[in-house]
């Protein structure tokens, strides 16, 4: 499903016109966006939390080259699903 698809649904199930429903989405990101680069952790009861974790440097290997290369230190997000949607995908 792509995000037009996704909209799509969703707008169908929310009875809300396309161009609501497409608003509503932007902000959703736009402020999940927002609160982790400000170093928050976002749970949705149901869904799931969204968190940032630091990922430490590390050494890897140049595929092409077989050198090693020095991998820096960096910041990642982190989803962990919630048990209601664990279930719905389990089956």
């Amino acid at each position: 499903m792509n995000k037009t698809e996704f909209l799509n649904a969703v707008a169908e199930k929310a009875d809300l016109s396309k161009l609501d429903t497409k608003k509503a989405f932007e902000a959703f990101i736009e402020t999940i966006s927002e609160g982790l680069a400000a170093g928050d952790r976002i749970s949705i009861v149901g869904f799931g939390t969204f968190s940032v974790t630091e990922r430490a440097a590390r050494k890897g290997i140049n595929p092409k080259t077989q050198q090693t290369i020095e991998i820096p230190a960096r910041k990642t997000v982190k989803f962990k699903a919630g048990s209601e949607l664990a279930e719905k995908v389990k089956d």
